[in-house]
């Protein structure tokens, strides 16, 4: 993260995350939370103060990264004693929510443990921790368990955060819907976020209007399960989108729709049994929505699927993607998939790569099945050996990167509007996203970052495309 330290901020903080999307937006959330406690980022561990580690507890190797680095962790604090000054460490997210008393533990280096519905709490946590510290440091004592808040309060946490304080790049990340009640087997989730919330429209449409005005000119809606949304609607809202005491997703798109200087909306992650005919419908009526949609399947298979708990079986899904394609034959589809899954056969299997023939997907995220401890999924028998799960992935992954490859072919020649967010691996490049969230990189310079630019596609990779500027003069020109 960049460091942003102003006169007066004295003390630094170093924020790394793991895993998806809400981890980032939970990441920003603590910066603002510590930032009137005087604490600014840093871009490293070794001049931060404090340092907060927001854990992933999806996949097995996520939590084994997060000890791992809490044993360099350690050796940085002992460093840090023997100098005379002192370092703190904390471990938020869902790694915190599932092994919070196994960290303290398994490393006394960690000051605080907090779960990801209570990190508003932070400036609470810190001064518990630091009065543990001078106790300690006064008796002469070895560290102890450090503070622990993996709670789900009764409160929600976004009524007692601070607005935002910044936009990177013209585009924000806007949590709308936390927690799960799908209870996947494989999936821990409903365990570590709780059960499924929505935050009341107002909040969330008062936190949209602060980053529009910070700079953002596209919104990323999240949710675990984000078009399950159904929010508390405004007082005032007794007609128009989505009219009545709770708003559905949709109702909450259209009003964010209408935010003067908003120009993208996005949303995700997506569950099939919550595609509704409304928000079908917005996908072809809504033009803020970009044509971009991310619908986990999961499987091909209908006994993997009854296994998994999915609630849903392939034909269902694949009825969904016709009709969202109907409403908008331009949709780039992505998903999630997860091979060996206990008792998947090799049958199982082909009914998974031949779905994937048959709807073709613009882009993927793809794993092996890893067994969560605590998740029905651990419990069963059949455990696949690794090999063979080794083999599916690769497999299933090479039919993917064809499509991808072939969907990103299909661009070239096209122009359209990317909102450049970064500097390319290259000097004089610039890296940004199409309405279809491809990677696109142009020649061109620091100007262009956080503005939508008319890019002409010219070349297309495996994972991204190489285009020229069409409009290349302030103001920058939307394409049509």
């Amino acid at each position: 993260m960049k460091d942003v330290r102003t006169a007066g901020q004295r003390k630094r903080v170093f924020i790394r995350t793991y895993g998806c999307q809400m981890n980032v937006y939970d990441s920003d959330r603590m910066a603002d939370v510590l930032r009137p406690l005087g604490y600014a980022l840093s871009d490293s561990p070794e001049q931060a103060d404090l340092i907060v580690l927001n854990t992933c507890h999806i996949r097995e190797r996520a939590s084994e990264k997060v000890y791992s680095e809490l044993g360099r962790l350690r050796d940085l604090k002992d460093e840090r004693r023997r100098d005379g000054a002192d370092l703190t460490i904390a471990v938020a997210g869902c790694v915190a929510q599932a092994e919070g008393e196994e960290i303290v533990r398994r490393q006394p280096a960690v000051d605080i443990v907090v779960g990801p519905q209570a990190y508003h709490r932070l400036p609470e946590l810190l001064a518990r921790a630091a009065r543990k510290s001078a106790e300690r440091h006064a008796g002469g004592r070895q560290p102890g368990a450090g503070v622990l808040d993996t709670e789900f309060p009764a409160e929600s946490k976004f009524d007692h955060l601070p607005a935002p304080s910044e936009v990177r790049a013209g585009s924000a990340f806007l949590s709308i819907q936390e927690g799960c009640d799908k209870f996947c087997t494989f999936c821990v989730v409903p365990y570590t976020r709780g059960a499924e919330y929505s935050r009341p429209a107002e909040s969330i449409l008062r936190e949209a209007r602060t980053l529009v005005a910070a700079g953002a000119i596209e919104l990323t809606l999240l949710g675990q399960n984000v078009n399950a949304y159904h929010g508390e609607a405004p007082d005032s809202s007794n007609v128009g989108p989505g009219a009545g005491s709770t708003w559905s997703l949709v109702g909450l798109i259209s009003a964010l729709a209408g935010i003067d200087g908003l120009v993208r909306i996005r949303y995700t992650t997506s569950h099939p049994r919550d595609m509704d005919d409304d928000l079908i419908a917005a996908h072809g009526e809504v033009p803020l929505l970009m044509p971009y949609l991310h619908l986990p399947v999961q499987s091909g298979s209908d006994r993997i699927l009854e296994a998994m708990n999915r609630g849903h079986d392939r034909d269902h899904y694949r009825r969904l993607v016709d009709r969202l394609r109907g409403i908008q034959p331009d949709l780039a589809l992505s998903s999630d998939f997860i091979v060996g899954f206990p008792g998947e056969s090799d049958a199982d299997f082909d009914d998974t790569m031949k779905l994937v023939g048959e709807i073709g997907f613009a882009s993927a995220y793809t794993f092996k099945y890893s067994r969560r401890p605590g998740t029905p999924g651990a419990a069963l028998g059949d455990q696949l050996a690794e090999n063979i799960k080794t083999a599916r992935l690769a497999a299933l992954q090479s039919l993917l990167g064809k499509q991808q490859r072939d969907f990103n072919a299909s661009k070239v020649g096209a122009i359209v509007p990317v909102l450049f967010a970064e500097a390319g691996r290259k000097p004089g490049q610039v890296l940004g996203k199409s309405p279809w969230l491809q990677s696109v990189y142009v020649e061109g310079g620091a100007e262009m970052v956080g503005n939508l630019v008319n890019v002409r596609l010219l070349a297309a990779y495996a994972l991204s495309l190489a285009g020229e500027i069409v409009t290349n003069e302030p103001p920058f020109e939307v394409a049509a």
